[in-house]
């Protein structure tokens, strides 16, 4: 009796947990293996280098640290994100209409291919789907800064 009790308890806590949307589901939205392989090296390495301000989920903190999930300022150009992983960034942008001025410190222990496989991760999860973004790609993007906007 008290082993049925527990499946009821567990199976009640297991419905009642919260579903994630396609948009929330990160690596299991990508199909391609050569894309996937990039996004499961980049996960790691977002998850210890930018996800302490940025988040896991991408959300950033509040007014302080901008989000990345489903922001214009990310989506609107990868040259100026992989710069950005590399150099860092100072003074006010605005992101979904919101300012923030909080400089990003520059990470250039960073190699191209960990660049290539962060923003490979990023720009494939939260409904985005750039595909795979290679280290020429970014070392390539690290010769000239981007335009600013």
């Amino acid at each position: 009796m008290r082993f049925f009790l527990i499946l009821l308890v567990m199976a009640g806590l297991i419905s009642c947990s919260p579903k994630s949307t396609d948009k929330e589901a990160t690596l299991a939205s990508i199909s391609d293996p050569e894309i996937m392989k990039y996004a499961i090296a980049g996960k790691t390495l977002y998850e210890n280098n930018c996800a302490n301000c940025h988040q896991s989920n991408g959300t950033g903190l509040g007014k302080l640290i901008p989000p990345l999930r489903d922001a214009d300022y990310f989506k609107a150009s990868v040259h100026r994100t992989i710069w950005i992983i590399r150099h860092g960034q100072e003074g006010e942008i605005t992101v979904n209409g919101q300012i923030y001025n909080q400089a990003m410190p520059p990470n250039p222990q960073l190699k191209p291919l960990d660049i290539a496989q962060i923003t490979t991760y990023l720009y494939n999860i939260w409904g985005n789907s750039e595909g795979i973004i290679s280290s020429s790609d970014v070392e390539k993007y690290l010769q000239t800064a981007p335009d600013s906007d």
